[in-house]
């Protein structure tokens, strides 16, 4: 997978990517990342990115000619790479408060392109007409407001990278996270000791029978969600026209 990330702070994603899955993933090859300074596409002499918006207000815009140039030199560079059919394919992903809020369903979604382009908001907004002509997808990692895009998009490349075939020494790792499946957050998980202060590991984790063990982690999982995060067994009963709890959902 080919990530690129345009922002006006690259010295920010230095440290975040260089280290654990994510700079093995990059040093093995199974992804390449590049950083964009957005003011290097600014025609201005200063590199101004921002401008005053139209209408009055607090807060700086970004300007839509850098972000333009930014994007298609990407894209071109893409299609001179890759072909016209990966351009096609390519996602340009803008992090915003106002965007959809991300998930695992996303991540797996979005783990599936060969290419991406995030554009990493700042100032006071952006442009409409950027939105309007090259964003593809807007994404929030929650409900409040940070100062720029650089964090979200740190969270969102994380969570797909570590979807990547190969990045993840044991696959089943990815199996087990809370929201693979979807609507239920991870079971409780024990390691050595078995005996710990007096608090033990349930037996049924020590005794073998996968088959028990399968059961007991799904059940687990239910009653993890339902104290957790109801709001997740809320929408998984929407979705499906649910209308109450099994009996293992309610003990």
């Amino acid at each position: 997978m080919k990530i690129y990330v345009l922002t006006l702070f690259p010295e920010m994603f230095q440290g975040p990517f260089q280290y654990s899955i994510i700079g093995r993933a990059i040093e093995n090859e199974i992804v390449d990342i590049e950083f964009h300074d957005i003011r290097d596409y600014s025609e201005d002499k200063h590199r101004k990115v921002d401008d005053y918006p139209f209408g009055g207000g607090g807060g700086m815009i970004l300007k839509p000619e850098p972000i333009f140039s930014a994007i298609e030199s990407i894209k071109n560079k893409i299609r001179k790479q890759d072909g016209e059919d990966v351009v096609a394919d390519t996602k340009v992903v803008l992090l915003s408060p106002q965007g959809d809020v991300f998930d695992q369903r996303k991540a797996m979604t979005l783990s599936g392109y060969s290419s991406l382009i995030f554009l990493c908001g700042h100032y006071d907004g952006i442009d409409e007409r950027v939105m309007d002509q090259l964003v593809d997808l807007e994404i929030s990692i929650g409900d409040y407001v940070l100062s720029g895009g650089e964090l979200p998009a740190m969270v969102v490349i994380d969570s797909i990278v570590r979807l990547l075939p190969g990045v993840l020494g044991n696959r089943k790792s990815i199996e087990d996270d809370s929201h693979y499946i979807e609507g239920f957050i991870q079971f409780p998980q024990y390691t050595r000791p078995s005996s710990f202060r007096d608090l033990d590991v349930p037996n049924v984790l020590l005794s073998g029978n996968h088959k028990e063990i399968e059961e007991w982690r799904i059940e687990q999982a239910i009653k993890r969600t339902i104290t957790k995060r109801p709001d997740l067994i809320d929408d998984l009963k929407s979705d499906s026209g649910i209308d109450s709890l099994t009996d293992t959902e309610q003990t």
